[in-house]
């Protein structure tokens, strides 16, 4: 766990450990040089640790050349808009998303405000682990720069595609945790201005983490009855960077993560019908959604890049993941939690319906996310070995074993940001989900 882990979407590691400001700025160096110099947007989420590291980009990003543009402690998805406001030649968000406090990292963005391609992330690794940095000479060198406040544009571009006044009609009350990270001052700003009365619970962006950073309805157990308590008609989530959207029902009640983009879905496919995109892991309610409205449904690999890539090879009106992540192409191409607040939202309003209703209004099944320690050398042993224990499902290897059965179906992949083996596995029953991960997971560690 202490090892800097190093993918085609960035770095991560253990401040004072893996993670050091050298590591860090040779990787800022090499995506300056990929990026070949240009204007370049630098942000972080509330993590302490962020601040110093900051300071390690600068020095990676102005070595080559590059304009560094400071916009501070902003949500990731914010980073993508900034990009394309400034024409930037890309980013860099200063972020562990949703690792524990002592995590920190580095994510990668393109010019067009997308998180970097794959093809693209691994030059980028291969430039940050070999070389050659291309070092800018002494009259090369780059600078920092504060720009304009980005964080209302973004604000602005979500409610320019929802009726503001439907849903101020209303007069919703949220219950609002930010838990520490970016989001929260953005989220407080455009739920006010959206009509809703907002009750804030740890939204300064200070990386102080009242429970554990990923929003999940493990780690929510004394969060969620506050939203009862406080007479809330919702309870929203967020991680540490802003993109993630985790909900709480007017009940107290947690709400599955993948159930996000379910309500989210839903209300776009209201008024447009287009093609939908999930990636491997993500529950097939978001299928039967589309199904039901007539749009074509595409599956692709797990990781927001490749939601991203397929949303436009197939002109997707929206997608997403089941971890929280809603991404509408009218905002931009990154996970963005408050065009998700806004649409679920705009579904409640226009409804008339509380949460939970909406939720029990969705398809049902049960889904079990597991994950596993495996050595790499056994990793595709195993799979192999599963591919024959259910050979009767169809199999799909684009991203680590999928296999589809006539009502479950069950994902094994190794995780790009911790050193581990994920198993998710839906089905009708709790019964035959336990079921399926306990076999799975039996033989990946046999």
């Amino acid at each position: 766990m202490s090892e800097l882990i190093v993918s085609v979407s960035g770095i991560r590691g253990i401040i004072g450990e893996s993670l050091t400001p050298e590591a860090t700025c040779r990787f800022a160096a090499a995506l300056g040089t990929f990026l070949g110099g240009g204007r370049v947007v630098v942000s972080r989420d509330g993590r302490p640790s962020g601040d110093a590291l900051k300071h390690a980009v600068f020095a990676g990003l102005m070595s080559t050349g590059c304009t560094a543009d400071d916009i501070g402690i902003a949500p990731t998805p914010t980073v993508g808009i900034a990009v394309r406001t400034l024409s930037a030649a890309g980013a860099i968000q200063i972020t562990a998303s949703h690792n524990p406090a002592p995590w920190n990292g580095l994510k990668m963005f393109g010019p067009d405000g997308a998180v970097l391609p794959a093809d693209a992330g691994q030059r980028v690794k291969l430039l940050f682990e070999r070389g050659p940095i291309a070092l800018a000479k002494w009259d090369g060198i780059g600078s920092v720069r504060v720009p304009p406040d980005v964080l209302t544009d973004h604000a602005r571009l979500v409610q320019e595609n929802v009726s503001v006044s439907t849903i101020a009609s209303r007069g919703i009350r949220v219950f609002l945790d930010g838990n520490g990270g970016s989001g929260g001052p953005l989220a407080s700003q455009l739920l006010g201005e959206l009509g809703c009365q907002v009750v804030q619970h740890n939204c300064e962006a200070n990386g102080i983490f009242a429970h554990e950073a990923e929003p999940t309805p493990a780690h929510l157990v004394d969060v969620a009855p506050w939203v009862k308590q406080t007479e809330s008609a919702v309870g929203f989530v967020l991680d540490p960077d802003a993109d993630r959207l985790a909900l709480i029902d007017e009940q107290g009640n947690c709400v599955s993560e993948e159930l996000t983009l379910a309500l989210a879905v839903m209300y776009r496919l209201k008024y447009v019908t287009g093609p939908v995109v999930v990636n491997m892991s993500t529950s097939r309610v978001i299928e039967d959604l589309a199904t039901a409205a007539g749009c074509p449904f595409t599956r692709s690999a797990v990781g927001e890049a490749n939601v991203v890539a397929k949303m436009r090879e197939v002109n997707a009106v929206i997608g997403g993941e089941g971890n929280g992540g809603v991404i509408d192409p009218r905002i931009g191409w990154v996970r963005d939690p408050f065009i998700g607040m806004a649409l679920i939202l705009s579904l409640m309003a226009e409804e008339r319906k509380p949460v939970s209703q909406l939720v029990a209004e969705l398809p049902r099944y049960a889904m079990l996310k597991t994950k596993f320690t495996v050595p790499k050398e056994k990793l595709q042993p195993a799979l192999d070995t599963m591919r024959a224990k259910w050979a009767d499902a169809t199999a799909n290897t684009i991203d680590g074993l999928r296999l589809d059965g006539p009502d479950w179906w069950l994902h094994a992949r190794a995780s790009n940001t911790e050193p581990v083996v994920r198993i998710i596995a839906e089905a009708p029953t709790e019964e035959q989900v336990n079921s399926l991960c306990k076999e799975a997971g039996e033989l990946l560690t046999s």
